[in-house]
C-alpha cells in the first residue's frame, strides 16, 4: 500500500516488469491475480474516475511530430480529460524550460526537450493527486532534472502519491517518505 505524501521507487533490470507493474497499476493491463485499488476500491470499479485523478507518463515521449509541443501538450491533456488554456499550456512549457520552443514541431526538438513537453503536465496539472511515471528522468540534462525533482518534491509534500521508475541515482528529498520496491 502506498500512501498520501509517498513516493514508491520500482527498480529492477532491464525486462523484470517494472513497465508491466506501472501499466497494471494505470488500470491498462489486468493483474494475474489480485486488484489494483483506489482510495479503498479497485480500480476497475470507476476506471473513468481513477484516471481523472491519475498522470501516467510512458518511458517514450509519445508525442505526435508534426504537433507544436503547445498542440501536443493541449491534445495529451484533452485525452487525459482536463482542458486547459492556452495561457496555461504556455506557462506550463516555460516552466518545463521550453520557452520559444512552444510552436515547434515536435519532430525537431532534441529527445530531452521531447521528455519535457510530456512532463509539463505535471506541472498543467499539480492537483492530479496520483502520477506513475516511467523513467521520466530519461535523456534530461541536469537543469531539466533538477526541475524534475523540485516538481516531484511538490507532489509528495502537497500529500500526492509519486511512483516512478529510475535507471539514474536521482536523490529525492530524504525527509520524504519513500519506498523501494524491486523486481
Amino acid at each position: 500500500m502506498v500512501r498520501a505524501g509517498q513516493l514508491l521507487r520500482v527498480q529492477g533490470a532491464n525486462g523484470a516488469g517494472k513497465t508491466s507493474l506501472l501499466r497494471t497499476l494505470c488500470g491498462l493491463s489486468l493483474p494475474d491475480r489480485g486488484e489494483v485499488r483506489w482510495r479503498g476500491r479497485p480500480v476497475t470499479a470507476d476506471r473513468d474516475g481513477f484516471h481523472r485523478e491519475l498522470i501516467y507518463l510512458g518511458h517514450a515521449a509519445a508525442l505526435k511530430d508534426d504537433l507544436s509541443a503547445c498542440e501536443n501538450l493541449s491534445t495529451a491533456s484533452l485525452l487525459g480529460g482536463q482542458r486547459p488554456t492556452a495561457a496555461q499550456v504556455m506557462s506550463a512549457l516555460a516552466a518545463a524550460g521550453l520557452r520559444q520552443r512552444e510552436h515547434l514541431s515536435a519532430r525537431s526538438l532534441s529527445q530531452g526537450q521531447r521528455r519535457r513537453v510530456a512532463l509539463a503536465r505535471l506541472v498543467l496539472l499539480p492537483s492530479a493527486p496520483l502520477w506513475v511515471l516511467d523513467e521520466p528522468f530519461n535523456a534530461l540534462d541536469t537543469a531539466a532534472t533538477d526541475w524534475l525533482l523540485t516538481v516531484v518534491t511538490a507532489q509528495l509534500r502537497a500529500g500526492g502519491i509519486v511512483v516512478l521508475t529510475s535507471h539514474q541515482p536521482v536523490a529525492i528529498d530524504p525527509s520524504l517518505s519513500q519506498v523501494t520496491l524491486t523486481l
